[in-house]
């Protein structure tokens, strides 16, 4: 940092973070936009400077948070800082969009388990829990106010979800952390575009394409499944219905991604795409099982030899 250029735009960098993070803290509506742009100083600095400067700034945007912030801007901070300056490393690096992708996706994963962790042990919240158990006695309320007695199968159907989403938790963190990655790169690429700075991109959709191997860790956790036959709360229960949702939901962008081609190849419009977007929504099962048949028997690959 004794390079004046440097701490000029470490300084600016900083400020830039600091009304950022004020803003999605204390203010509603803009304060969601201000959230997704919140990388942006880190990546923008990073991308061009060294790890050293690049943590420097990271541990003053920390700092400045719990200053103006106090405590409950200091994990948000840390969090969102952490992913900008991987992004920012890997656009320096010039990683592929998706390598950088599943880094940033990796990087929120980290923060948000240890975020959950910590909550627990010193904080003694359970964020996911307590919220849970809000939702359930509002719903036993309100059939109260009403002067009914719940129903035995919505009451067993809701303390199944609830059963559902505290198993699944694993899930739930990786498919939060891959939206939110998601988000952070197409809001804030198209502006580091605007700044004049290099950013790789991501392949069309049409040509996403999973390795088969994933086709085999699906089919054998399946089987695993069938074989053991686990009983629910144990930690081989928890641990096949999580890998196994993952592994579901992958194949369902798979055999969206065959859509795409397919309407590609076939020229169809844009409007056509998102009506079939829409329609695929509560087709999932279908849609997996055509992302299986693409992966299994290279469907796109037969289809252009005919074509």
């Amino acid at each position: 940092m004794r390079n004046p250029r440097v701490l000029t735009e470490g300084a600016l960098m900083l400020a830039i973070f600091t009304v950022l993070m004020l803003l999605s803290l204390y203010v509603p509506l803009i304060g969601t936009l201000a959230f997704f742009v919140l990388p942006l100083p880190l990546i923008l600095f990073s991308s061009k400077y060294s790890v050293w400067n690049s943590i420097l700034v990271l541990i003053g945007s920390l700092g400045l948070s719990f200053l103006f912030g106090g405590l409950l801007a200091l994990p948000v901070a840390f969090m969102v800082a952490t992913t900008g300056l991987v992004i920012g490393w890997c656009v320096k690096a010039r990683v592929d969009k998706m390598r950088l992708f599943m880094a940033a996706s990796l990087t929120l994963v980290i923060n948000i388990v240890i975020g959950y962790v910590v909550s627990i042990l010193f904080l003694g919240v359970n964020v996911i829990e307590d919220s849970l158990k809000e939702s359930k006695a509002a719903y036993y309320s309100l059939f109260k106010t009403l002067g009914q007695e719940p129903d035995k199968k919505l009451v067993d159907s809701l303390e199944s979800s609830i059963d559902l989403v505290q198993t699944l938790m694993p899930t739930l963190f990786v498919g939060i952390s891959v939206v939110l990655a998601l988000i952070f790169i197409l809001i804030n690429f198209p502006i580091m575009k605007r700044l004049g700075r290099d950013v790789p991109v991501f392949k069309p959709f049409r040509e996403w394409k999973l390795p088969k191997s994933i086709l085999w860790y699906y089919l054998i956790t399946l089987v695993l499944s069938m074989i053991l036959q686990p009983e629910k709360g144990t930690y081989v229960y928890t641990a096949l219905i999580n890998i196994l949702y993952v592994l579901q939901t992958l194949m369902a962008v798979q055999g969206l991604s065959f859509i795409y081609f397919f309407a590609h190849l076939k020229g169809w419009s844009k409007g056509i795409l998102v009506l079939i977007t829409i329609i695929s929504i509560p087709l999932l099962y279908l849609v997996r099982i055509l992302g299986i048949i693409d992966l299994g028997f290279d469907l796109r690959q037969r289809l252009q030899r005919k074509s």
